[in-house]
């Protein structure tokens, strides 16, 4: 059979010597899978400093984005959440009330990290359920504020994706950069050795291919 198909021999013969290669040397092959997903960019001064809410990791992007507050780069945090299901709406039509505004634990966290609550922007983004739609309802909001220059900040792992979207479709709107969460644990050399680490990892590859995909299809 691999006589008559030549080139199926040469890609399994590949496959196996790269299967190979990673087992053998993790250290060398493994970790540009990791700094590949990372955009930390040097802060510049903005507006605004957006704290994403969706993906993993949150009070780890409020400690970033406390930091860069306090350290000058932004005027203003930009926090989102009160996201909603059906579920949750059917709930609240008979009669179930939040102990309290959805921002409140959020606000709370980041006056202990010296942002004082007028200095804080919070949108309520009902319906968003990623990056995408997140971007979506935060820019508006953004734009309707004459916002023109922001940081956002995010997990680690997160920070390449969403900072290729928000630049994608809103960098005509907004001089944008990235920094990412210095307090977010994932550890880009050795993140095969946690399952956590390598939950991220997954995770957020499988977000890129879907992304992709509906890009690709323009669903």
């Amino acid at each position: 059979m691999f006589k008559k198909r030549p080139k199926l021999f040469a890609a399994l013969i590949l496959f196996f010597v790269s299967i190979s290669s990673v087992v053998a040397l993790p250290n060398v092959f493994l970790p540009p899978l990791a700094h590949f997903l990372i955009v930390d960019q040097k802060p510049k001064h903005a507006d605004v400093v957006v704290v994403l809410s969706t993906g993993m990791e949150y009070y780890s992007r409020l400690m970033e984005a406390a930091s860069l507050y306090t350290n000058g780069y932004a005027d203003k945090v930009v926090i989102n959440g009160n996201r909603k299901n059906d579920e949750l709406r059917a709930l609240e039509r008979i009669g179930f009330k939040h102990c309290c505004p959805w921002e409140e634990d959020t606000l709370r966290v980041l006056e202990l990290l010296k942002v004082p609550r007028e200095d804080v922007i919070a949108v309520s983004a009902e319906d968003c359920y990623d990056t995408t739609t997140e971007a979506d309802v935060v820019a508006e909001a953004l734009k309707a504020k004459g916002i023109k220059s922001i940081i956002i900040t995010s997990s680690k792992t997160h920070t390449r994706r969403a900072y290729n979207i928000w630049q994608s479709k809103y960098g005509d709107s907004f001089d944008i950069s990235c920094v990412a969460a210095k307090n977010d644990p994932f550890k880009p050399d050795a993140w095969w050795k946690d399952g956590r680490n390598a939950r991220w990892i997954l995770y957020e590859y499988g977000s890129w291919c879907f992304y992709y995909w509906k890009t690709l299809t323009n669903k």
